[in-house]
This record gives C-alpha cells, sequence and structure tokens, in this order.
C-alpha cells in the first residue's frame, strides 16, 4: 500500500484516477508549516537554527496523511518539480518523522514535468531521494527574506514612522518603479517637426515618402527643430523635380518565437489578454491540475513555473506531424527547431510551458474550459505550434526618391509577405486582430530614374516623449533582464508591492504611491547596497549555485548576514532629523515641484513666511511648516487622486454615464456610494399617489473586478445578473450566476457557493460551476433543495423541509422549526411536520438580540511587526493590557437578567437564504 502526498486537492483528484487502488492520494494544501512570526525564529548565532511551526490550519491534513499511513508500506511525495515542490516534500516528511508516523515505511520522491496517465504512472515507477541542495537553496532564501524582514522593518518603524520594508527582493522591484517615476517627472519634452509627401507615379498610383535630405544635409530626429525649419522645408520639396534615385530590394526571413516560460507567458497574457501575472498564474495551474474532459480528468498543459524553452523531442515531432497534416508541408521547416534561454540565471531544469497533447486543439477543449481557461490555453497552444513551424519570408523595398542634384530626398518602405509561415497561426506581442504596418505596404513598382509626380507636402509636429511607466509586462521582462526574482516569484513580488499600497495601477501601468517612493528613497540612502539590481541577481545566483550543490547555503547566509547586520547597527545612533533631511533633499523636486509663475513651491500658503518640508508624526510623513506650532498648516503626503485622476471618472454629482441601453433608451451610469461603486439603469422616478416610487435597477461592481475596465456592455452584463449558468447534469435544474451582499455566487437549488477571487460571475461556465457545487459540502454541510411533505389541512399551503445553515427545519409560510438532532430528517412525516410547527407557534417570535453597549475606552491599534517573510503582523500586547473579558460578560448577563430572556433559548434564525 502507497500513500501519495501532493499540494492540492485538485492535483489529488485527477491523479487519483491514474493510479489503482494500492494508491491512497492525499494534499497536504500547500506548505504545511512555517517560520513563526517572532523574533529568533531563524537565529544566526546558533548556526542559522531555525524554528518550524505547523500551521493550525493544515494539522488536520497531517493527521489524515499520518492516520493514511497506517496501513502502508510506502510514502511518496510527489509534490511540483521545483524548489518550493522540493521544500513541500521536505516539511511533510519531517513532520511525520518526528510524530513517529514513518517507522518501517519508506519515503521516496517523485517528480513529473505534466498531469498525464503515462506521465504520473512512469515517474511511480521512477522515484528518487529528496533532492536536499534544492530543499538547502529554500531554507537560504527563506532565512534570508526573514533576516531582512524582522530587522529592517523596526528600523523604518522607528526612523519613519508609519513605514514598512517591501520586502527583499519587492523593494527593488520598488526602485524600479519609483526610478522610472523620476524619469517621467525630470523629463524635459522636446519638439520637433517631420515632413511627409504623397507621391505618385505616371499611371497614377500613389504612395508616401518621408523626407530625409534637405539642402544636401541628412536629417536627424531633430534636423526640423520648428515650424519655420519645416515649413522651409516643404518649400524645398515644392520647387523640386523628383525622380527615383534608387531601388533597394531584400528579402527577410522572420523567426517564430521560443514556447513560453512562466515570465513570457505572463508578458503575453498581459499584453494580449490583459490578465495580470496573478491571474495568469491562477488560471495556468489550473489547467496543469487537470480539466474534467467528459469523464478522464486530465492536465492539459506541463508545469508552468519554468525558465526552460526546450521541449521534450516526442512533443516536438508530435507538433510538427500535426503542423504538416493541418497547415501543409510547406510549414513544416526541413529540422525540428531548438530554443536556448537568452535570460540570465536561467536553470532551465523543466521544459517549456506546452500543451500535453498538442493535437487537443483549443476548439476542441473549449466546451470543457471556461473563458479565461480557454483564453490561457488558446494562446499556450498557438504559440507552441507556432515555435515548430516554418520561417515567413518578407519581400522588403527602400525607394529613395530626389532632384537631380539631390538636394532634396525622401524614402519610401514597403513590405510584402511572401509565405506567411508561422504568421498563419501566431504573431507575438499582437492581439489576433491587430495588424502589423510594416507588413504589406505595398509600393508600385519603381525603376531608377523614373520621374516621379507630386501630390500632397504637408509638415507634422511632433513632441519627445518621457519613458513609459511600467506594465506588469514589462516590470516582468526588466526584472529577469536583471536577474531579479524567479519564475515562482513574479507574481507574488507584484501583489506584495500593491496589497501594501505603495504602487498602483492605473490604465494597466505601474505608479508609485508616495509612501512607496517614501521607503525607497530611505532605503536608497541608508541601506543602497541592499536596493541594488546588481547585489540582488547576484545573491540569486548564489542561491541558483546552492540548488545546483556548488555552494554551501549557510556559508551564503553568514556572509550576507555579517554586511547586513553591520548596516543594521550602523543606524543605532541615526537621528530621525538626519533621516527627515536626507529625504527631504530626495523627495524635493517630487513634492515640490516648480511652479510656472516661477514662485517658490515651497512658500507657505498659510503664514507665506515659513517653509515648508517632510514631517514625522506618530502616523507617519506630512508635509508641514517650519513655522510650527505658530503655524499649524499641514497637507498629507500621500495624495489622493483628483477627480480627473481617479480611474473611475466620478464626476462630482458621484457618478459617470456609461451610455444608453440600446433596450430601453436609460442612461446606465457608474456611481460611488457609501459601500463602493455601482452601475444603475436609468433614474428612480416619482411616486404616484398610493404607490412607492419603483428603485431602478442596480448591482455592486465586484471588489475583484478593475472598475477601469468597466464600460458599457460589461455593466449591461451586470445588470443582468442573475443569469443562468446551464442546467446540473445530475438534477437538470438550472444553476445560476449573480452578485448578492457577500459577493458574487452560483446558486443551485438552495445551494449558495461563493466565487473564488479568480473565477468571473459574468463568464463562469458550467463545467466549473457543477464542480464548485461540489466543493460547496466539504468542510460543512451543503444545503439541499427544498423538499415538500404536502399541504397544511387547514389552509391548503405547502408545508416543506429544509437543509439551513444550521440544520435542517420544517416551514409553514413565516413559521420556521427546527428538526431535533435526535431525530432524522429523511424519515420526517406530515404529522411531525405539523405538530413541531404547532410547538413553535405556539412559544412566539423570539426575542430581538440587543446590541452590545459600547466600551468607554476605545481600543488601542496594536503595533506592527515584521513576520519570517518579511511580511508584516501585529505584534501582542501583554496581557494585562488587554480589556478584562469578565466585566463584558458581566455586562452582557445583566442585559439578559433585566429582559428576562430564557439563558437556554436559541437566537432566532436568521429566514433570507445567504448568498455564499
Amino acid at each position: 500500500m502507497h500513500v501519495v502526498v501532493v499540494e492540492s486537492p485538485a492535483k489529488a483528484k485527477t491523479i487519483n484516477k491514474y493510479l489503482g487502488k494500492d494508491y491512497t492520494v492525499l494534499a497536504s494544501y500547500g506548505h504545511i508549516r512555517d517560520l513563526p512570526p517572532k523574533d529568533g525564529s531563524v537565529r544566526p548565532d546558533e548556526s542559522f537554527a531555525m524554528d518550524w511551526a505547523v500551521d493550525p490550519k493544515a494539522e488536520r491534513h497531517v493527521k489524515d496523511i499520518t492516520q493514511a499511513l497506517k496501513g502502508a508500506d510506502t510514502l511518496l511525495l510527489a509534490t511540483d518539480p521545483d524548489r518550493e515542490g522540493e521544500a513541500i516534500s521536505w516539511h511533510v516528511r519531517d513532520v511525520l518523522e518526528s510524530r513517529k508516523a514513518l517507522v518501517g515505511k519508506t519515503v521516496r520522491r517523485v517528480t513529473f514535468n505534466a498531469i498525464t496517465k503515462t506521465a504520473v504512472t512512469e515517474a511511480m515507477r521512477n522515484p528518487r531521494d529528496l533532492d536536499t541542495p534544492l530543499v538547502e537553496a529554500y531554507l537560504a532564501r527563506r532565512a534570508l527574506d526573514y533576516l531582512v524582514g524582522f530587522n529592517l522593518s523596526p528600523v523604518l518603524w522607528r526612523k519613519l514612522p508609519g513605514s514598512r520594508s517591501a520586502g527583499r527582493v519587492q523593494s527593488v522591484a520598488l526602485r524600479l518603479i519609483c526610478e522610472r517615476e523620476e524619469e517621467i517627472e525630470k523629463f524635459v519634452t522636446q519638439e520637433y517637426w517631420s515632413v511627409d509627401a504623397i507621391l505618385g507615379t505616371a499611371e497614377g498610383q500613389f504612395f508616401k515618402g518621408r523626407l530625409t535630405h534637405v539642402n544636401g544635409q541628412k536629417l536627424d530626429k531633430f534636423g526640423l527643430p520648428d515650424e519655420a525649419a519645416a515649413l522651409a522645408a516643404v518649400a524645398a520639396v515644392e520647387s523640386s523635380t523628383l525622380s527615383v534615385a534608387q531601388v533597394e530590394r531584400k528579402q527577410a526571413r522572420r523567426n517564430p518565437a521560443a514556447p513560453f516560460t512562466t515570465s513570457t507567458l505572463q508578458q503575453e497574457a498581459s499584453r494580449k489578454l490583459y490578465f495580470s501575472a496573478r491571474q495568469t498564474m491562477n488560471v495556468a495551474q489550473r489547467l496543469y491540475e487537470g480539466v474534467d474532459l467528459g469523464g478522464e480528468t486530465v492536465g492539459l498543459i506541463t508545469y508552468m513555473r519554468t525558465d526552460g524553452v526546450s521541449m521534450a523531442p516526442e512533443a516536438i515531432f508530435a507538433t510538427r506531424d500535426m503542423i504538416g497534416a493541418d497547415y501543409g508541408k510547406d510549414y513544416v521547416p526541413d529540422s525540428p527547431r531548438m530554443y536556448k534561454t537568452k535570460a540570465k540565471n536561467a536553470q532551465e531544469a523543466h521544459e517549456a510551458i506546452r500543451p500535453t497533447d498538442v493535437t487537443r486543439t483549443p476548439e476542441r477543449m473549449r466546451p470543457y474550459l471556461n473563458a479565461e481557461q480557454f483564453k490561457l490555453y488558446d494562446l499556450i497552444w498557438k504559440r507552441t505550434v507556432a515555435s515548430q513551424m516554418a520561417s515567413a519570408i518578407l519581400d522588403q523595398v527602400a525607394v529613395d526618391i530626389g532632384d537631380s542634384s539631390k538636394g532634396v530626398m525622401l524614402r519610401a518602405n514597403g513590405s510584402v509577405i511572401r509565405f506567411d509561415g508561422f504568421l498563419k497561426l501566431y504573431r507575438e506581442g499582437l492581439d489576433d486582430a491587430g495588424d502589423d504596418d510594416d507588413e504589406n505596404r505595398l509600393l508600385p513598382p519603381l525603376k531608377e530614374g523614373e520621374a516621379i509626380k507630386r501630390d500632397k507636402v504637408k509638415a507634422d509636429q511632433h513632441f519627445t516623449q518621457p519613458p513609459p511607466r511600467y506594465t506588469e509586462a514589462s516590470l516582468v521582462k526588466r526584472m529577469e533582464e536583471l536577474g531579479i526574482g524567479r519564475p515562482s516569484t513574479y507574481a507574488s513580488i507584484l501583489t506584495v508591492l500593491q496589497d501594501r499600497e505603495y504602487v498602483r495601477l492605473d490604465a494597466r501601468r505601474f505608479i508609485p504611491e508616495d509612501r512607496g517612493r517614501l521607503v525607497t528613497a530611505f532605503l536608497e540612502n541608508f541601506f543602497a547596497r541592499y536596493v541594488e539590481y546588481s547585489f540582488t541577481a547576484n545573491l540569486e545566483n548564489q542561491l541558483d549555485e546552492i540548488s545546483d550543490g556548488k555552494l554551501g547555503w549557510k556559508t551564503v547566509l553568514q556572509n550576507f548576514w555579517m554586511d547586513f547586520k553591520a548596516a543594521v547597527d550602523a543606524t543605532a545612533d541615526l537621528r530621525v532629523s538626519n533621516v527627515l533631511d536626507a529625504l527631504d533633499e530626495d523627495m524635493g523636486p517630487h513634492l515640490f515641484p516648480k511652479t510656472e509663475d516661477g514662485h517658490d513651491p515651497r512658500v507657505c500658503p498659510v503664514c507665506k513666511e515659513g517653509r515648508l518640508g517632510l514631517r514625522i508624526g506618530k502616523f507617519g510623513a506630512f508635509v508641514g511648516c517650519s513655522n510650527y506650532p505658530d503655524c499649524k498648516f499641514t497637507r498629507p503626503l500621500v495624495a489622493k487622486a483628483g477627480d480627473g485622476d481617479d480611474p473611475t471618472a466620478i464626476a462630482e454629482d458621484g457618478m459617470k454615464s456609461l451610455g444608453e441601453d440600446p433596450d430601453t433608451g436609460k442612461v446606465v451610469t457608474m456611481r460611488k456610494g457609501p459601500y463602493g461603486l455601482y452601475v444603475q439603469l436609468g433614474e428612480a422616478e416619482k411616486a404616484e399617489k398610493g404607490k412607492k416610487a419603483e428603485k431602478p435597477p442596480r448591482v455592486s461592481i465586484p471588489k475583484d473586478m478593475d472598475p477601469t475596465t468597466v464600460d458599457l456592455d460589461i455593466a449591461l452584463k451586470l445588470l443582468a445578473l442573475p443569469r443562468p449558468v446551464g442546467e446540473h447534469p445530475e438534477t437538470k435544474e438550472m444553476i445560476t450566476a449573480g452578485i448578492g451582499r457577500y459577493g458574487p455566487y452560483i446558486k443551485h437549488g438552495d445551494i449558495y457557493k461563493s466565487l473564488p477571487k479568480d473565477d468571473d460571475v459574468l463568464s463562469i461556465g458550467l463545467n466549473r460551476a457543477v464542480s464548485l457545487l461540489a466543493e460547496a459540502g466539504k468542510g460543512g454541510r451543503a444545503r439541499q433543495p427544498a423538499k415538500s411533505l404536502g399541504d397544511h389541512p387547514e389552509d391548503g399551503k405547502p408545508v416543506t423541509i429544509h437543509d439551513g445553515r444550521f440544520g435542517p427545519y420544517v416551514q409553514h409560510e413565516k413559521i420556521r422549526a427546527t428538526i431535533p438532532k435526535a431525530e432524522d430528517a429523511e424519515s420526517i412525516t406530515l404529522d411531525r411536520a405539523l405538530e413541531l410547527i404547532v410547538a413553535k407557534a405556539a412559544k412566539g417570535p423570539a426575542p430581538a438580540k440587543k446590541a452590545p453597549a459600547k466600551k468607554a475606552s476605545a481600543k488601542k491599534t496594536p503595533a506592527k511587526k515584521a513576520d519570517a517573510s518579511g511580511e508584516e503582523g501585529e505584534v501582542k500586547k501583554p496581557a494585562a493590557k488587554k480589556a478584562p473579558a469578565k466585566k463584558a460578560t458581566t455586562a452582557k448577563k445583566t442585559t439578559t437578567a433585566a429582559k428576562k430572556a430564557p439563558a437556554k433559548k436559541a437566537p432566532a434564525k436568521k429566514t433570507a437564504a445567504p448568498e455564499e
């Protein structure tokens, strides 16, 4: 008997179908333990000894594994084939060993790059031992993050109240975003002009040429700096007799891009699908772990955390065979394409991300996937197939046209696709509907010496543009180029920066918040080495060398700790005033930008005498006047976006028009209410005499939905909720999706299931809905549809039995009576239900609960403390500072006694079914 442990229940469910009855597959639900968020969890003075604690939520899963091992001979650890997966397996083995659950058992490690029957069964035949270097690399990374979090964050709290560290790698990513913003702020726009002409042949074929030479001089970008120079150039062209001076023809080949790695998948999904890095990885995880294909659960893609671009030989030949069959032999290159990554520090331990079976085309898989899964699978499939297709062949033509003296010269470019090759299927960086302006720009047949007619000549004004802000795609690409982070970390890095409100996404581009810039400025001034790109990349290299067995993990930690501890200790005598002076100078250009009228932006607008500067208060940094306390002018450091900067553009009247509903002609608006943003159809109508005014249809915008993406189409779909998803295959009842007081949900009969963060209420499909409903009962009871017991003998109205939140009950109109625990709900008859209803009615309604009295003393906000990952948690206050528990209890009893309510009476149950 073998016990197999994987990370997730979805993965366990899939591979359980591939293995026989001799295997029990259980999930650890990720990491089962971590470093406790307290001082001393990593002890450098004790050779970096580390304390671990089992997560209370994971205790049940550990017990399940322990119980299963009692009748087993072998424990097979089948977590993901990377450093994190190796660490999870190590934790499981270590905990089970400490609990004496592995005595007499064989422990082996198995890995597979794809969750298919072939891959899984082959892995089971070839187990190995745990990879110690991989585990040590994990230990080193975890210790580094803990040491930075628990030593750097306290320095920030003391010297810069209200601030905290973003984390070891996150701080470097934040620096990239802040530096780009500084480049934009310092950028000086420069004017320049261009001159274009519409030219034609004697046969009347027209094309466009751009001026490249005037007065015999070649023009660079700023060759025409102003309108006067541009108009003079236009005049020169108009006065010239033009002919073809030179024709250059060449053939170019364009090769396909390599299959996806983690970073290129995130980049392309961001550009083409507008997916966030986290969203991309969550959807890819589901495709990897397995999708139900009509009774057979199969992983559709290979492992999605990889920096390798190679493909298994069998996958390459299968892809080439499919290309030849579907597109023709001309689209199959003479030899297979082999790729090698250009990214720094790539380990290439795994294959690229590819379909596990290329014959499972996106269209074949569409019925089994939700909208997000289909889009991502389609992207991965096309990129993989295109990577093995023939090159595209383009004919490119460049024509120089000028006067006889060559004082004036224009250039026209054209390009024609002679053979589309891989472009027939996929174009990198363009959406499927996109066109490349450089391709298929035709020029008429032109010969040297041929006379050219001039039609129109015009000058266009341009201005240089600052470098663009980072998108998720461009930031991931830049981090990869610098060697910062690894495939499994990119999504979490970007998430932490947003969750801590150091940056925000506006129009899909990162803008640093002032609190993020403040932290970056502090680190650059006092911990410069630890936010250097080269230092962070070198540390990543060392972690990779540990995983390769080339470097000792404690050696890396010791070298880091010696210098880092010295840097932290050096700040002990650092005065807050010194910090403020340094940050005030560093952030001055941003906080006090130059004004157009030339007045000093630091002059206090109230007293007109004081100088504005950076100040520190108990709640963090702010801008204040130097004449304090005589002048008490302040303004918050973290500026809130004005109406014009608000991504939802809600006007002063609290609404934004999205357009008219084509069916009713009523205006659809986005509005800001006390509970957040919502969309509304039309306006409330005036009440008629004797009738209440009907409220217009409205629905909340889900918290996980980006308000900037809500247009008229999405708003109308939201207003149409709840929508039918499809009939449940077993009950044939309709499943619906909607938004309730607790957020998006799906409903089947009386069963409600809240939608996970990554599921879209507007696009969730039937297969996914059925899967979620099947999980609704895990960890509790799934509520079943109401069942009729018959009609009441007095009024003929139905008596029904329900499965409620607190157990089964019977109902007649508004009276609900709980079925005693000693009785079997399945055997309740109409007569017994009537007895319970009569007894319930005789008791009368339950007394309303009185709201608890507010405490006189305000509850203090606990101080923050970094956890082992550099994440911050709460510091527990000493027990003596807590409010006495008994007083609250006494007060509650007094209130109850005054009301003379029965002490043991159960509280009244809510009558509304929760939308969960």
